[in-house]
């Protein structure tokens, strides 16, 4: 196995989105007002939900946790674009390329079965509603939310080691905004068709099978869901799922396309929009999807604001 530091690359340059000068401070502009409200969104909602009572429940809990994850995945990568598309520089050294690598699998991976344990904490409150405090107690909550962490810090560790034992002897330019794994492997100087089957079962059990466990899960509670006669209570039960259908497409679909695909196969600037969507634009909705469909949250804000009540 060949070590990092043996490597004759000691940095990667990496080139980023391919426009011209001119709308360079536009899209500054723009990444810079989204990486803003993604943490201003997220760190609301994580404040709210700390203090007010009221949210102390686990899908909430759920929910901080998603808006923590989503800080710092965007913060992993966000900053340093901005920076390399204010200055000539685009150069990130080997040992950084690696660390941003590893932590930004940790967060994804995390984040990836973070939605799989909300899709069952959906159908305990759908399914048994009686029974929903007593089977999602703060201890089962923080088990599953550890495995959610420990799948990501292993997967991660397997994912970087396997790309980074490569030899990486030149060119050190990164078609990409940041280190991510398929882009990196395109510079290896050696055969990369084991990292593409490792890519490839990883990718299978930290998107596939939480995917798959959502899918079932989900079937059971439209099944359940079916079953109410009440046509507002059909309607209040699909609305409880509609937010986290929706932040798990945004954020899953994008990651298994490119995850799961041959590096053979791979277009640079379709990856490119891909990362966007699993890293920028899924942390900017989802403040937005949580927070606006949902009147605990805004009731939660306009308490902390001391207007006493949201308006309906």
């Amino acid at each position: 196995m060949q070590e990092p530091n043996q490597s004759s690359v000691t940095e990667f340059i990496l080139l980023g989105f391919s426009f011209n000068s001119r709308t360079t401070p536009l899209l500054f502009s723009a990444f810079l007002m989204t990486y803003l409200l993604i943490i201003l969104g997220n760190s609301l909602i994580t404040i709210l939900i700390c203090l007010n009572s009221h949210l102390h429940t686990p899908m909430y809990f759920f929910i901080g946790i998603l808006s923590m994850l989503d800080l710092g995945y965007t913060t992993t990568t966000v900053p340093q674009m901005l920076v390399h598309l204010a200055s000539q520089k685009k150069t990130i050294s080997f040992a950084s390329c690696v660390a941003q690598m590893y932590i930004f699998l940790v967060l994804g991976i995390t984040e990836s079965w973070l939605f799989a344990m909300m899709s069952i904490d959906r159908y305990v409150a759908i399914c048994h509603p009686l029974r929903y405090k007593v089977i999602m107690s703060p201890w089962l909550c923080g088990v599953m939310v550890t495995f959610c962490g420990l799948w990501g810090v292993i997967s991660a560790l397997i994912y970087t080691v396997f790309a980074m034992r490569l030899p990486y002897c030149g060119p050190n330019k990164i078609n990409h905004f940041f280190c991510e794994v398929p882009a990196v492997l395109k510079l290896a100087c050696a055969d990369t068709s084991v990292n593409d089957w490792v890519d490839f079962i990883l990718g299978f059990s930290v998107i596939l099978v939480p995917l798959s466990l959502i899918l079932v899960i989900y079937v059971n509670i439209f099944i359940a869901i079916s079953r109410i006669r009440s046509v507002q209570g059909r309607l209040r039960a699909f609305s409880t799922c509609a937010s986290h259908i929706t932040v798990v497409t945004v954020f899953c679909v994008p990651a298994m396309v490119m995850y799961m695909k041959p590096s053979s196969e791979a277009s640079p600037e379709d990856d490119k929009k891909l990362a966007l969507f699993y890293n920028v634009i899924s942390a900017f909705l989802n403040p937005i999807i949580y927070s606006l469909r949902n009147k605990d949250v805004k009731r939660a804000f306009f308490k902390a604001a001391g207007r006493g009540r949201a308006p309906e």
